[in-house]
């Protein structure tokens, strides 16, 4: 297969990944994500949003697959769910944060 071809197989999948990351929570949640998991007290904190608005986002980014969760005893915690995106935000942020 040529890689014009590959790259139309994945459009819709490359398409979702970046919607993922065009809102500046969105992102700045992700990137918080990278080295470990967090607490959504700690990215509510880090986003300076209201814990309520950071659990639309959460919900909304588990229910689309970027992100997983645990719940141990009264916190949960995120991580991201795809190795792929985790190696994109690295790429992002190599590019972007020197």
């Amino acid at each position: 297969m040529s890689s014009s071809m590959a790259i139309l197989k994945h459009c819709d999948e490359v398409s979702a990944v970046l919607k993922s990351l065009s809102h500046p929570v969105r992102l700045k949640v992700l990137c918080q994500l990278i080295e470990r998991e967090k607490t959504v007290n700690d990215l509510t904190e880090f986003c300076g949003i209201s814990q309520s608005a950071m659990s639309q986002f959460l919900s909304r980014m588990r229910s689309e697959g970027v992100l997983e969760s645990r719940k141990e005893s009264t916190s949960v915690y995120y991580r991201i769910a795809d190795s792929k995106m985790k190696k994109l935000l690295q790429a992002l942020k190599e590019i972007y944060c020197k």
